[in-house]
């Protein structure tokens, strides 16, 4: 398992849970001077993500790019997967797709998160879960393109009630014709949602593409009360090599959240 911190690019998501904000290059020396192995990038849209930049940030310090979020749809143009609206629809898939044109030429997934949407109004929530499998569909093959995959993130049911646990996801997972799509652990939202973290993680298996690394606040690993142990044993039985990506809030200020996520991290991984 690898460690990963996130970089936000998006003005409007402040107050989210980002570790380093606003500025790329720094977010990237930072992560490579405490020892990261990669970094998470939160771009306001793929046309406004300084491409070129990147790469050179990522080669100059040795980092791998873990994935890349879409949240940025819904947060500055409130667009989402399951929009009554199917024009609305149409610009929630477009802009998730060029974000997995740009991941993906960096061998990274691309994250739906928020943009999944949440059932409302006169549209059942049947029809919502509909819409998403079938944008799900017509996404992930752009991430086969790449030999990458596409992350569905259950989220907790204070910011849906579309995919809430890691059982919501294996079964949206299970219906989709695509074969790419993997399930995006956050260990917060899994805290609220899950009876028991480690044995959700052992029931998705191979489904599991990505893990948020963060404690039952939301704050770095060490900052809260998850027991970490059961969480890591979990993942190691069930062979997961991917990234622990600190998506946490930058407290008490950003360089001492990653401090404490690279060094939990290696004390995690110690056991």
């Amino acid at each position: 398992m690898r460690s990963a911190v996130t970089i936000s690019l998006v003005s409007e998501a402040g107050g989210g849970p980002f570790v380093y904000w606003h500025d790329l290059a720094a977010g990237c020396a930072k992560a490579a001077e405490l020892g990261f192995d990669a970094v998470e990038v939160f771009p306001r849209s793929a046309a406004e993500l300084d491409v070129a930049l990147l790469r050179s940030c990522l080669d100059r310090h040795g980092l791998k790019l873990a994935a890349m979020g879409t949240g940025a749809g819904w947060v500055v143009r409130r667009w989402r997967l399951t929009d009554r609206d199917s024009a609305q629809r149409r610009l929630a898939q477009e802009f998730i797709g060029e974000i997995i044109q740009v991941a993906g030429q960096f061998g990274a997934p691309a994250i739906i998160g928020s943009m999944q949407g949440r059932a409302e109004g006169e549209v059942s929530h049947e029809q919502q879960l509909v819409w998403l499998a079938e944008a799900l569909d017509e996404l992930a093959p752009r991430a086969v393109d790449h030999g990458t995959s596409l992350l569905i993130e259950p989220l907790n049911r204070y910011e849906t009630n579309l995919i809430n646990s890691v059982a919501d996801g294996v079964k949206l997972i299970g219906s989709l014709k695509a074969k790419n799509v993997k399930l995006l652990c956050d260990l917060f939202h899994m805290n609220i949602e899950e009876t028991e973290i480690a044995n959700a993680l052992i029931e998705a298996g191979s489904h599991v593409g990505h893990v948020h690394f963060a404690d039952s606040n939301r704050r770095a690993v060490g900052f809260g009360h998850t027991p970490m142990s059961p969480i890591i044993g979990a993942l190691r039985r069930i062979g997961y090599d991917g990234y622990l990506s600190a998506e946490v809030l930058p407290l008490p200020d950003s360089d001492e959240a990653a401090r404490q996520t690279i060094a939990s991290y290696k004390a995690c991984l110690s056991l």
